[in-house]
């Protein structure tokens, strides 16, 4: 845990958007210490709880079909959809702040998100046009990549073993064990086995399995890498990369009414289908190790959005390409009634000078207030340590 920790440390030391990322708990305190009635509360669904930029992204589904969603499900719960858009109207206003850009362009960014957001809840059938030139980059690379470059990337060496080191610490005898067990297991089979070039019948090996440092604010929980070989011959066998990550409880602010499955990780799955169907149908909720994990195929074509340069119009088309989004993942949960209430009460408290809400425009001034303050302080102390 030491190690783990100072490597954490270092990490959201990197930029204040990398601190904004890391410090998760931070903006959950943040929606605590608000006053009732400061925030709207929006219709109850599935939000993804911790909706900054880097959380969404290209996804593959079981078909190999692409499509950009939210790809980190740690925190869902059954909340406010408010949450989201202020979670990832920080994350962007931290984005253009680490690029360098003026504050009007963050004013007209958090404008086109409410635009972006409110016209996915009118029409959430409809594809998120106008794709920004940051985002398509990716989709390309994604559409593009292939096995090989994922085992390059994830494990650095295309043979059938995962390199210890830096990323990846070696099992105990136990831990292994139990990995075995868990993939002998007919549904850890059958999502192994769930892409259209894989048999149904095929069998499943684990062929090797490490313990893998991965993330920011879930190192130090149980996070493994195993690597399947799936097929029912020699010359047909498919490799599979599978990520086994712990779930805890989340710290989200959930709705007190709100019905949820009491364990954490098929809490996670059942979030994962409704927001981001694509990812939900790849996850299995399982047991190792006495605790509750997530099992979901790592897909060559499944990246993450990072924005660590951004143009004053790329910061804007973005804005409002990732709000429409998260607004889609939230709209096709609720009806049409709803959907054009919720966008109602988007579009009241708008001044003559932001045609946002003021209320989202204030949280994100306080937001970025407080985390450039703990940034620098959290940047001090991992000095002091190091």
């Amino acid at each position: 845990m030491p190690i783990l920790s100072q490597r954490r440390g270092h990490k959201m030391a990197a930029s204040a958007h990398a601190y904004m990322r890391g410090s998760t708990l931070k903006f959950y305190e943040w929606l605590e210490a608000q006053k009732r009635g400061a925030l709207p509360e929006g219709p109850s669904l599935w939000i993804c709880g911790d909706c900054h930029a880097s959380n969404l992204g290209p996804i593959s589904d079981a078909k190999g079909r692409v499509e950009v969603q939210i790809r980190d499900l740690d925190q869902t719960v059954i909340g406010n959809p408010a949450h989201d858009l202020i979670r990832l109207g920080l994350s962007l206003a931290m984005a253009a702040r680490g690029s360098n850009l003026p504050g009007a362009a963050t004013v007209t960014m958090i404008e086109q998100m409410v635009e972006g957001y409110g016209s996915a809840l009118l029409h959430p059938d409809d594809e998120p046009d106008g794709r920004p030139e940051a985002v398509r980059v990716v989709i390309n690379r994604a559409v593009r990549r292939s096995w090989k470059q994922l085992a390059q990337e994830r494990i650095r060496d295309t043979k059938p073993t995962i390199p210890l080191g830096d990323a990846f610490w070696p099992l105990s005898r136990d831990e292994r064990t139990k990995i075995d067990g868990l993939f002998a297991q007919e549904p850890l089979r059958k999502l192994a086995t769930i892409l259209r070039s894989r048999p149904d019948n095929a069998g499943v090996e684990v062929l090797d399995a490490a313990y893998w440092i991965k993330g920011c604010s879930s190192l130090g929980r149980l996070r493994f890498a195993v690597l399947l070989a799936v097929g029912t011959k020699p010359k047909n066998t498919k490799l599979c990369l599978m990520d086994v990550k712990e779930a805890v409880a989340a710290a989200a602010p959930r709705y007190p009414q709100s019905t949820m499955p009491r364990n954490n990780a098929a809490r996670v799955v059942e979030g994962a289908k409704h927001l981001s169907p694509s990812l939900g149908e790849r996850m299995l909720a399982a047991q190792l190790l006495d605790r509750a994990v997530v099992v979901r195929e790592l897909r060559p074509q499944d990246l993450k959005l990072a924005f660590d340069s951004l143009t004053q119009n790329e910061a804007v088309n973005v804005g409002r390409y990732l709000a429409r989004v998260v607004g889609r993942a939230h709209a096709r949960q609720l009806d049409v009634v709803t959907r054009k209430n919720w966008q109602n009460d988007l579009s009241r408290n708008r001044s003559k000078s932001l045609d946002a809400p003021s209320w989202f425009w204030s949280s994100i001034v306080s937001l970025v207030a407080s985390h450039e303050a703990a940034y620098l302080e959290h940047c001090r102390k991992h000095s002091e340590a190091a």
